[in-house]
């Protein structure tokens, strides 16, 4: 196991931005105010060829004034228990405060190596900077700089030393399935998170926002690696009012790119909202692979649930593919259906396809259902091969391709879908029109005025091969005298 680095300071002294400065990511968001960070964030480093995981935490304060703070207090004080080193970080400008040293007693009590890293002392005295800090026992204070890595490096060799090398191990590995949880606000995304996960690992209360970073969460399940991305609910732009909003709506959208499989949470009782059908144009746009899954289903009476379902079925009739789940993320209902989906959603998305499969599949698809003619020509489809996978992309090549109708090309995609049970997943298509060197006027002309030359010199040619006949000489009407 790599060795786990925690950062660990109270509010708004820099733990986001030294974490993006030791993994070399944007995954943390980075603003002035306090208490951005709410949930544990995990990255990956290295120092002297010893990699670790590095922990970004929320900020601790001595007297928590809501339940947002104390529940951040009790992740920050699980990520302390889980870590192997940690890492006190202090606002050098800012000077020690009665928040520093209730994180301090805090990290004494836990009894692992501590360092302490004096933060935004660029153009400071170090021994100035750092006088004052002494006071919280954690031997020689590191002055840093995070905002642009003054430090940071030989902080982190410093807390790593005495671990010997180890081989990499880092997050994102092909046996890992990333499932991004998305939608809007306060529709259940953190509670299903910590249901499939077992554990209240991500803070979920009835306050709509409580989650503003995109959270990895890695566990194993049924012997399979999972990353779960819990992602801020995205609202409607005219809502989206502050900076750190803005961030998390943009972390959301990275979600969905770095994603394999996209659960969009939807809540029973509110059905589709515009920014349910934007987030789910976002998730088609880049092809990942998609489940619905429909929370708070156990709250919806019995004679209303058809017709709940006949409304999903009317407004989410452009995402056909996608498969329904109803679940209570709060009791644990349907969820166990739902992971055994995303492992099958996962598989159909990295499926290989061979050249022979796909071309005997588009041949079947023709003889049940030709193309449409185009002024009088019948576009023809003669082969197809695979293009790429996530989302799997199928490229077919033939004459007047880019003539097909959309309706034909939907049944094309249905057709492969259905052929090679890609369970969940948009299927792209790419018609390729092969090369005709006669395909327009002036390539015309021009090989017209090719093949003239060609035959003009060619007639030369025979000319001057062709010996000429001898004409006799003498009056006409004489013959030529044998000799």
């Amino acid at each position: 196991m790599l060795p786990i680095v925690a950062l660990v300071g109270r509010p708004n002294v820099g733990k986001s931005t030294l974490f993006n400065s030791l993994t070399g990511t944007r995954d943390a968001i980075v603003a002035d105010v306090p208490g951005v960070t709410r949930d544990r964030q995990y990255g990956f480093s290295r120092a002297d060829g010893v990699p670790c995981v590095v922990v970004d935490t929320g900020g601790v304060v001595a007297s928590p004034r809501s339940s947002v703070e104390t529940q951040m207090r009790i992740q920050t004080e699980r990520a302390i228990a889980e870590a192997d080193r940690l890492i006190q970080l202090v606002d050098g400008r800012a000077g020690l405060t009665s928040d520093d040293q209730e994180v301090a007693r805090l990290l004494h009590r836990s009894g692992k190596p501590l360092m302490l890293a004096v933060n935004k002392a660029e153009g400071m005295d170090p021994g100035v900077i750092s006088a004052e800090f002494h006071r919280l026992g954690m031997g020689v204070p590191q002055p840093i700089a995070a905002l642009n890595g003054q430090g940071c490096i030989e902080l982190l060799r410093q807390a790593l030393a005495g671990l010997e090398a180890m081989p990499d191990e880092v997050a994102g590995n092909d046996d890992s399935i990333r499932i991004a949880v998305v939608g809007r606000p306060n529709v259940g995304k953190s509670t299903l998170i910590n249901r499939l996960v077992g554990e209240e690992r991500v803070i979920a209360t009835d306050t709509p926002g409580t989650t503003r970073d995109s959270i990895f969460v890695p566990f194993e399940r049924d012997g399979r690696q999972f990353t779960l991305i819990d992602t801020a609910g995205v609202r409607r732009r005219a809502k989206v009012e502050d900076a750190v909003e803005r961030a998390s709506v943009a972390r959301t959208l990275q979600a969905i790119e770095a994603a394999h499989v996209v659960v969009m949470v939807l809540d029973a009782h509110e059905g589709i909202a515009e920014q349910d059908a934007s987030v789910l144009g976002l998730a088609l746009q880049r092809g990942r692979a998609l489940l619905l899954a429909i929370n708070k289903w156990d709250g919806i009476p019995m004679d209303q649930r058809e017709q709940v379902r006949n409304g999903l079925a009317l407004r989410l009739d452009f995402v056909p593919f996608a498969p329904q789940h109803f679940i209570s993320a709060r009791h644990g209902t349907g969820v166990g259906e739902l992971a055994t989906a995303a492992i099958r959603a996962y598989e159909a998305s990295m499926r290989d396809m061979s050249t022979g499969q796909l071309s005997r599949v588009l041949e079947k698809a023709l003889e049940a259902h030709q193309p449409p003619l185009v002024r009088g020509r019948r576009i023809k489809l003669r082969y197809a091969h695979q293009g790429g996978r996530n989302p799997p992309r199928i490229v077919i090549h033939g004459n007047q391709t880019q003539q097909t109708p959309e309706a034909y090309k939907r049944y094309l995609s249905n057709v492969f879908r259905e052929a090679f049970d890609l369970y969940a997943c948009p299927v792209a298509l790419e018609l390729r029109t092969d090369a005709n060197p006669f395909g327009n006027r002036e390539q015309r002309e021009a090989a017209k005025r090719k093949l003239t030359v060609k035959k003009k010199a060619g007639m030369k040619n025979a000319a001057h091969r062709q010996p000429r006949r001898k004409v006799a000489s003498g009056k006409p009407g004489t013959r030529r005298p044998k000799r």
